[in-house]
Formats: C-alpha cells, structure tokens, sequence
C-alpha cells in the first residue's frame, strides 16, 4: 500500500507548495529580514560606516531623540504639506480628465495614451527633464512661456520674473508639488477611468427618463459608484507621497534651498547615508512606517463604510 502511495507522484498540494516555496523563501529573504534587521538596529547605537564597531542597546532613545528634536517635527510638517497638495490636486485632475475621457470621440486611445506617459517614466528622467523646465532665469521653459503674462504691470507686482522655482524657499515645495502632480495624475485618471467605465449604461438611461439633471445624475450615480476605486487610488497615491524622495533628490538639489523641500524621506536618506547614523535612521524609518500604516487604517476603514453605502 505504501509502495502504490509513492507511486501516485506528489499530490497536488505537494506540487503547489513546491513551486510556491522557493518564491516564498526569496521574498522572506528580501522583504522579512531586512524589515527585522531593521527593527532590530533601531534600539541600537550603530554606524554602518564603522563596521568593527559593534552595535550598543540604548532601548528607546533613538525614538526619544527623533521625537524631541524640533527639527524632525519640522521635516513631518514640510511631509504633511507635500502629501496634502499634490495628492489634492492629483485628485482632482485625474478625476476630471477620466471625466473628459469616460465618452466617444476622435482619437480618443491616442489621447490616452500621451496622457499615460508621465507614469511610465522613471523618477529620475521627470525629475532631470523638470530641473530645466523650470531654470530660474528666461532659459528655463516654463519662465519663457510665462514671461507674457508675468510682465504685465498686475502681475509685475506680486511677482518679480523671472521666477526661481527651485531655489526660492517660500516656492520651491510649490515646484515640487507641480513635477509630481504631473507625474501621477495620470495614476489617478487610469483609475477614475477604469471605475467610470464599470458603471452601467442603463442607469444613466433611467435618469434620463426621469429627465434628470446633469449634477443629479454626478451625485447620485456617478460618485457613489466610483468612490471605492477614488479612495484605493486615493490610498496608493497617500502612501506614495509620504515615502517620496528621488523627486526631490534630483529636482531641487537635495531637499534645497536649505530645507525648505527636505521631507522625512529625504532627511531619512541623510540620516543613513551622509551621517551613517544607521540606528537612529532605522527608527524613523519605522516612525514614518507606523504613520503610513495609521493612514491606511482610516483609508480602509472609510473604504469599507463607503463600499456598504453603495
């Protein structure tokens, strides 16, 4: 009995375990492990860059000294206005231009597909390529094709062109919200589109016997409908922001002028890499990890009551 057991070969749970192992031993290796080794060196004193050095338990004062320098508290308010400016308007572009897009015309999946673009691009490029939109004198684009406009007498005097969008600290955040707005609100549109797209035609039709209006129709069958698939994109795009640094790395030349653009990430990369002071950038990684997963929390939750309303 035992022998004609064997020769059945592998059940087919056994098959699937074992091709699913192997994927499941590489991501512990690179996912679990580093996320624990991390944890770990947070309650340590450590310099990456003193190897011979071994680490030294000091409990939570990594935690404490990030939680009483006013200067981290300050890296969080530029993150928290960062995160509510260009999710806000990536929001509500997106949303509008799914709107535009959710009907028939011409050349309707080329216009699509230009406005997917930015999304595809890398990081690095968007933020290489907005560097020199944005020059701080008339060689920049962006200053060149204003320059009509800002040089009307009005205008001349709220602003003095040519505009430094990079290197004046009371706009330079303005210019990053601006890069990444560009970036992923196509994110937003593709989402809004792909909800918009799912209601069903025969609702609008039976508004329309009902002779309803326009804004009737948006509020009572539109946005219930599409609202679950606003707010996932709406969480993906949060958590994103808040963990946003290579942008900023490249456009404004490290978090400058000064820190005025410095978000958590940013001051997060300095902490480990500049400094090498890897316990204490180990614990504000999780702080900021603990402040995503909080925000994911009331994004889900409000998710679920509105998924139950619908």
């Amino acid at each position: 009995m035992q022998i004609n057991r064997f020769s059945r070969g592998m059940s087919d749970y056994q098959l699937k375990m074992a091709f699913i192992m192997p994927t499941m031993i590489l991501l512990i290796l690179m996912n679990i492990f580093p996320l624990l080794w991390s944890l770990f060196l947070s309650f340590y004193r450590y310099k990456v860059s003193i190897p011979t050095v071994p680490p030294k338990y000091i409990g939570l004062r990594n935690y404490s000294d990030l939680f009483t320098d006013p200067a981290i508290w300050g890296y969080f308010r530029t993150t928290a206005y960062f995160v509510l400016l260009a999710v806000t308007a990536q929001f509500f572009i997106g949303f509008g231009l799914a709107l535009l897009l959710n009907r028939e015309f011409p050349a309707k999946g080329l216009v699509t597909t230009l406005l997917l673009l930015p999304m595809m691009l890398s990081p690095v490029v968007v933020g290489l390529f907005w560097r020199f939109i944005l020059l701080s004198d008339n060689a920049g684009l962006l200053n060149y094709l204003l320059s009509p406009i800002l040089n009307l007498p009005i205008l001349r005097s709220i602003f003095d062109p040519p505009i430094e969008w990079t290197t004046n600290p009371k706009i330079a955040m303005l210019a990053v919200v601006i890069v990444d707005t560009w970036m992923w609100s196509p994110f937003m549109m593709l989402i809004a589109l792909a909800g918009l797209s799912a209601i069903p035609k025969y609702l609008y039709e039976a508004a329309d016997v009902d002779r309803a209006s326009a804004w009737f129709k948006f509020r009572w069958i539109t946005l219930p409908l599409v609202s679950p698939l606003l707010l996932i994109a709406l969480l993906f795009r949060t958590m994103d922001a808040f963990k946003m640094f290579d942008i900023v790395y490249v456009l404004t030349y490290r978090g400058g002028p000064g820190n005025a653009t410095e978000t958590v990430s940013m001051n997060l990369y300095k902490l480990a890499f500049e400094n090498y002071n890897t316990g204490k950038a180990c614990a504000m990684a999780y702080i900021l990890l603990i402040i995503i997963v909080a925000l994911s929390n009331i994004y889900v939750k409000y998710l679920n009551r509105v998924k139950g309303e619908t």
